[in-house]
This record gives structure tokens, sequence and C-alpha cells, in this order.
């Protein structure tokens, strides 16, 4: 039997107090497993960030608990914290969040810099993500000098490179055309087909949706559906 690699338990998450309060997350239960191409959809408001923040670890729930490779995160000091965003996840933002006075292949680098990871060593598998995402060549490229679609294939590398347990991918096709999307979708799903690599992708994409294996909606703050393809 397959073990999930996130769990979600009664989580919710209340940001302000009082009359103020907003109900961001509403006692959700969810199991991500390990080889899932899971979209996360919904409309504004309905919780989609907060849900992937709270399975990052980006941010703590009010209540329930989320366990990531069967670690209760609520259990983790801010040191482990960094250390599991770091090893066991891997994230992928709308805005790219690229650094731009680094190269391609020294944005991916500077993850594995911060593992510890030997100079050759980054070099070799930062090489080798590139290639896996189609990017040969423009390894020395500065972000500024890369279509957004080469940008977004940069940060999956990056994602990627850790051999993360998940990727987190928080509306990656939102300022891409539909060109670009189909094949940043299409690497996405190949990546999870040859690899195994986990993703959970909040979208409100149609493009994206559709080559989900499985769809899950959000409404206010719960989840409404979950359904496998």
């Amino acid at each position: 039997m397959t073990t999930p690699i996130v769990t979600c338990r009664g989580v919710s998450k209340v940001f302000g107090k009082g009359e103020l309060a907003v109900h961001a997350l509403r006692e959700v239960d969810l199991d991500i497993m390990q080889g899932d191409f899971a979209t996360l959809a919904g409309p504004s408001g309905s919780g989609k960030t907060t849900l992937l923040n709270m399975i990052g670890a980006l941010d703590h729930p009010t209540s329930g608990e989320v366990t990531i490779d069967g670690q209760p995160l609520s259990t983790l000091g801010k040191g482990a914290l960094s250390d599991l965003r770091l090893n066991k996840v891997g994230f992928v933002f709308q805005a790219f969040n690229l650094i731009p006075v680094l190269s391609a292949r020294e944005n991916i680098e500077f993850v594995l810099e911060l593992q510890g990871c030997p100079a050759a060593e980054r070099h070799r598998r930062s090489l080798e993500v590139l290639a896996e995402v189609g990017l040969e060549g423009l390894a020395d490229r500065r972000p500024s000098a890369m279509s957004g679609g080469q940008q977004q294939r940069v940060a999956i590398a990056r994602a990627l490179v850790s051999r993360p347990s998940i990727v987190l991918a928080d509306e990656p096709t939102a300022n891409l055309d539909s060109k670009t999307t189909s094949e940043l979708v299409g690497l996405m799903y190949r990546l999870n087909q040859e690899l195994g690599t986990t993703f959970l992708i909040g979208t409100h994409d149609p493009r994206v949706m559709q080559h989900s294996k499985r769809h899950i909606e959000l409404m206010d703050g719960r989840i409404s559906s979950d359904t496998a393809k």
C-alpha cells in the first residue's frame, strides 16, 4: 500500500481576529500520494495558495496537522522546517523568483550550495537537470536574456535538482502564452511519468487541468471535490 507523501488532517487557517477574521481554510483533509500529478483549483479566495503554503511549510495552520514524508510539521523547529523546505519540497512560483544576477546554472546550483553539495557535484547536477527541462546550451544565460517560458523551465529545474518528495507549483503558467503553457505542462507531465516526481499544481488554467491525473476543487476553504481521472 502506498504511503502518502503529504497528509493534511483538519487543517484550518484563520487570518485576523474577531469580526475581521477570514477563514481561508476550513477543516481540510487531504492525502497526496507518491506519483500524483494533481491540480488544485477553485475561484479566487477559495484557499489554493493558502493550502499550498501550509503543505510547503511556508505558513502554519491555525489548527490541524500537515505531515510530509511521515513527519508532522508541528513537531519541527525553525531550522528543521528550513531543512525540510530545502530537501523535501520543490517550489515553482508564478513570478519565477529567479535571482537576476545569476545565470540559469547558478540559480540552480544555489539550492545545492545551501545543501552543502561540493562544487563539482553542483555543476554536474545543474547541467543534468537543465538537460531534463530542455535547456541545454543556456546554462550561462541570465534570466533577463531568457523568455518567460525559458525562465519558468529554469524555475522547474531548480525545484527538481534536489529530487524533492513533492513539487508545489502556484499558478506556474499564469504569465505565459498558450504555446509555452502547453510545452511546460507537457514537460511537467513527462517528468512525472519518467522520474516519478509528484506534482501538486494550483491553477485556474484549463490547459493545465486537462493533463492532471487527479483534480481537487476548493470552495470557501473546503475541498468540494477530489476526482481521479
